[in-house]
């Protein structure tokens, strides 16, 4: 099993990884897909420093609510 310690490197450089994809591309929902991810990973990186308040609240408003908001929005809007 992988330890914590290992984990603690891992994720936080995901999390910089889907940043940098969410600047990188061109299509806008794929960088919002990425943008959901980024905040999935950072949830999962509160709970794992032992804030699950914190990380069910990144979970429920940053990959869900921010994310239909951005999706909405794309779709309002003509795509090119």
């Amino acid at each position: 099993m992988i330890e914590l310690g290992v984990l603690h490197i891992i994720i936080p450089i995901l999390i910089v990884v889907c940043a940098l994809l969410v600047a990188i591309f061109k299509d806008l929902i794929a960088a919002v897909i990425s943008l959901a991810a980024m905040s999935l990973l950072l949830a999962l990186e509160f709970y794992l420093l032992q804030a699950p308040d914190v990380a069910i609240a990144e979970a429920g408003v940053g990959a869900t609510i921010t994310v239909a908001i951005y999706i909405l929005a794309i779709r309002a809007t003509r795509r090119e």
